[in-house]
């Protein structure tokens, strides 16, 4: 393979600094949310912590106090309840800069223990529970993204423009009927690439086949409300994930997910259990990769050059084959 560093180390510090101070300023304003402080780990038996595709094993570990906690995977359910707690309004919101370890991931360009994104969540009405809400919202995000590029190319000229003009809107089920025999990645590899940005609509929910297009955790997202933007990136030839979101559960929609998944034993922690007592805010919300919309504008082919992660020999020795300078 044949590899070019358009941006040195530190060139490609500055340039982070850039797409981040970009990104946060045009979301938060785009988004009317306000920026607030997150945690870094949860009470393990709060059911705060995030078990994405539910195989995910926490980082885990005992506090002097005698209290067992848990380093954070995402904050989807801690911002609905943050949203309560500090008197938020409707269509008022917070973002936050996450940190988080998943010691589960299986390492690659776009795969590392460490992730860094951006955590939204927003408070709406019930009325807005709906496929065109979501839509709208997607939109604005990709402007984001869009205005994000756009500065960053007037500095980097050398970079590549990549994001297309407008999202499309594909479902998992549309694609499991359109490339039947090919696996979910390789689905989203083909759509993304004729498409070039794509928002993926009902992650988590069951398709035809009776198989689902990719996990998704029953207490977060409504899986008929909820989807991913994927880009297309023609450096490694496949479809790169920005942000996975959604329109938060409803108490029924929490229930039937639960009891599809036979978890219906996670309504007696605090959080599940303010959710069904109609004690929350309905709310859309959700996380943006911070490195990996770095990797992606900065014409990065690894994610490990956009963040400081712990690395295999495997995967250093490879990187210093092919020039990628691993931070």
């Amino acid at each position: 393979m044949s590899y070019e560093n358009k941006l040195s180390v530190f060139e490609t510090q500055r340039a982070i600094k850039l797409i981040k101070n970009a990104f946060e300023d045009a979301i938060f304003k785009k988004l009317n949310l306000v920026r607030i402080s997150p945690p870094l780990f949860v009470e393990t038996s709060s059911g705060l912590n995030d078990d994405l595709n539910g195989s995910e094993r926490p980082v885990t570990f005992d506090l002097k106090a005698g209290i067992e906690a848990s380093v954070v995977h995402s904050l989807a359910k801690w911002k609905r309840l943050a949203l309560k707690k500090y008197g938020f309004g409707v269509y008022e919101g917070l973002y936050a800069n996450m940190n988080a370890i998943r010691r589960d991931e299986d390492l690659g360009p776009l795969h590392s223990y460490y992730v860094d994104q951006w955590d939204w969540e927003k408070i709406i009405k019930e009325e807005d529970r709906n496929m065109v809400f979501l839509k709208s919202i997607v939109k604005d995000i990709y402007e984001c993204f869009k205005t994000t590029e756009m500065q960053l190319l007037k500095v980097y000229p050398n970079l590549s423009k990549k994001l297309p003009d407008e999202i499309k809107f594909v479902s998992t089920q549309q694609l499991e009927d359109e490339y039947p025999g090919l696996s979910p990645k390789e689905r989203e590899s083909k759509c993304t690439e004729k498409n070039g940005a794509v928002f993926l609509t009902q992650v988590g929910k069951k398709l035809k086949s009776g198989e689902m297009h990719d996990g998704r955790a029953p207490d977060y997202d409504d899986w008929e409300l909820n989807g991913d933007i994927l880009v297309h990136y023609d450096a490694l030839g496949t479809a790169l994930e920005l942000s996975s979101m959604g329109i938060r559960v409803s108490k029924d929609s929490l229930i039937k997910q639960l009891t599809e998944r036979d978890a219906l034993d996670r309504l007696d922690m605090p959080f599940h259990k303010a959710l069904a007592a109609n004690e929350l805010p309905y709310t859309i919300g959700g996380g943006i990769g911070q490195s990996r919309l770095c990797m992606y504008l900065l014409d990065k082919i690894h994610i490990g050059e956009v963040q400081a992660s712990v690395w295999d020999q495997k995967t250093i020795e490879e990187c210093e084959r092919n020039n990628i300078k691993l931070l």
